[in-house]
């Protein structure tokens, strides 16, 4: 069978700044797309040749806890910046809190848990109304602790990643994350597993090879299947994208969620495609991909990041949390909070499990040619999110542009 995990903890650190210096009527539905893409072009522009990984929804929802006790201009620029401010005030907190619960809710196919949690300094008075409130829509835990202490202190919150995450995210923070100003820690983690409903047959994964957008060509694991699945192909009508280009989307069992794969021509660049994405084009190719038999190739790949989201997050506009002009008194009375780190660290694999050799021994064609159903052959750097079909929530978003490497001298090599 296979499995797909992925985990994302988000931890936001406030800081204690001195004096001186088409849906289901009951199912919400995620307005936080815009803001997912314009983040993935940030770290885009960033990462030149880095596989990316991220959740837009949980610095969505980390950003919603600090949004509960911010005012002011701290209060407009999330709004505005995560795409809130079409909503009545206070209209996200609930939509946040119900977006989640309903991306929680079905554990017979799958397997998604969110876990907030606050730690606060001891000593330290926060406003009960605003500890009301977290409770409230994000269900978190709330722990005090001596941040002075910040090698006990980073030990602990980094146990309640692990536990939240099926000990996939370890040692997210150290002692050096914490100071003696360190007043209030928020930390946002999510696990996914699901399994696909179409199932990939190990006995047919081979070898194979990967052409990455640099020239170079690396082996990796390619599973194959002939499935039913979602396909379509589009082109913007110029060549900015190098033209046609392939949307596969392959369900979970439940068919809620789902992996959606975005593969330019082999020739093409994904730098070339990655200049179009839009958040009107996800919902573009959401309502347009066919069911339909579809060869897939697809590679094994793992994909894991941390991301320092502080600079990201001011250039897309959220600014004054981060500074000695932060309005976060809804906290704690006083403006003498603000945060000093937004960090994420996020976590995909897709494997095969559960048969015994994962390479078989036998033979199957791998051929472009007299091919009697679209085939999608992604054995060059393609985009992928996985999202809710229901809510089109974005739980991941990222790009492979290496995947599972394997050397000749490696147990699984079999070449082809």
């Amino acid at each position: 069978m296979l499995i797909l995990e992925v985990f994302s903890p988000l931890l936001l650190l406030a800081i204690l700044l001195p004096r001186y210096g088409c849906r289901a009527a009951d199912i919400p539905e995620d307005t936080t797309s815009e803001f997912a893409v314009r983040l993935y072009h940030r770290l885009q522009a960033a990462g030149d040749q880095d596989n990316i990984i991220f959740s837009p929804l949980s610095v969505a929802v980390a950003l919603g806890m600090v949004e509960l006790g911010a005012r002011g201009a701290s209060l407009e620029e999330i709004r505005q910046a995560v795409g809130f401010s079409h909503l009545q005030p206070g209209g996200e907190f609930s939509l946040l809190h119900n977006l989640t619960a309903a991306l929680s809710e079905d554990d017979t196919h799958y397997v998604i848990r969110f876990a907030n949690s606050l730690y606060l300094q001891e000593g330290v008075t926060f406003n009960p109304e605003f500890m009301h409130l977290m409770r409230k829509y994000f269900r978190a835990d709330v722990e005090t602790v001596d941040f002075g202490e910040s090698a006990a202190v980073a030990e602990q919150i980094n146990n309640w990643v692990e536990n939240h995450t099926e000990s996939k995210i370890r040692e997210l923070l150290s002692a050096e994350d914490f100071s003696s100003v360190t007043r209030l820690t928020l930390v946002n983690a999510v696990y996914f597993r699901g399994s696909w409903k179409s199932q990939f047959r190990p006995e047919n994964t081979r070898t194979f090879s990967f052409s990455r957008d640099d020239g170079s060509e690396v082996q990796t694991l390619m599973m194959y299947q002939q499935g039913d699945f979602y396909y379509g192909e589009f082109s913007d009508g110029t060549q900015e994208a190098g033209g046609v280009y392939q949307v596969l989307e392959m369900p979970y069992e439940g068919e809620d969620m789902s992996m959606m794969i975005v593969l330019p021509r082999q020739e093409v660049p994904l730098a070339s495609l990655e200049l179009i994405i839009k958040a009107p084009l996800l919902e573009e190719w959401a309502n347009n991909v066919k069911r339909q038999k579809v060869e897939v190739y697809l590679p094994r790949f793992k994909v894991e990041q941390k991301i320092d989201l502080r600079s990201t997050l001011q250039e897309l506009g959220i600014r004054n949390i981060f500074t000695s002009d932060a309005d976060l008194s809804a906290m704690t009375d006083g403006k003498d909070l603000y945060i000093g780190k937004a960090l994420q660290k996020a976590y995909l694999d897709v494997t095969e499990e559960g048969a015994e050799g994962s390479v078989g021994s036998g033979m199957i064609a791998l051929t472009r040619t007299l091919v009697l159903y679209p085939q999608v052959m992604a054995d060059h750097p393609f985009f992928f999110i996985i999202r809710n079909r229901r809510t089109g929530s974005i739980l991941f978003m990222g790009r492979v542009m290496t995947p599972e490497v394997i050397e000749p001298n490696d147990h699984d090599f079999d070449s082809m």
